[in-house]
């Protein structure tokens, strides 16, 4: 079995070692080995666990879920239904944070259209009928 030191796996995922020392006292990475010297030894298994955390986090669930989603983990197949349904829920967020990125580009985009336009025509009066001016 390969293992990863702390750092080449910080390299690997783009994490703060400090980040995954964190996770590991917080219980997200029950299955870290420990070489002899005290050093952390990840397997795939870690940096695939680290891949899932690294995921909720992005949906903005916090570190306590992260860890009972951990625990679960622990306890096996019981938790299935459990696992399954916290990430039922975390697509429903992203969703919702999709469809409110979706709406903040359509400003965006129109507010790129209304600039240039009046870039071209050298005056923003040509907006001037327009409610969202400026």
């Amino acid at each position: 079995m390969k293992g990863y030191t702390i750092k080449e796996v910080a390299e690997m995922l783009h994490i703060p070692a400090t980040t995954l020392r964190y996770y590991d006292k917080e219980g997200l990475l029950p299955y870290v080995k420990r070489m002899d010297s005290g050093y952390r030894l990840f397997s795939e298994n870690d940096i695939s666990m680290l891949r899932v955390i690294e995921c909720l986090k992005k949906t903005g669930m916090p570190i306590r879920e992260i860890r009972q989603f951990t625990d679960w983990i622990l306890e096996g197949d019981a938790s299935l239904q459990n696992r399954y349904e916290i990430f039922l829920e975390r697509k429903r967020a992203v969703e919702q944070q999709i469809a409110e990125l979706q709406e903040t580009m359509e400003l965006i985009e129109y507010k790129c259209w209304y600039y240039k336009t009046a870039l071209e025509a050298g005056t923003e009066k040509i907006h001037l009928s327009d409610k969202t001016a400026g």
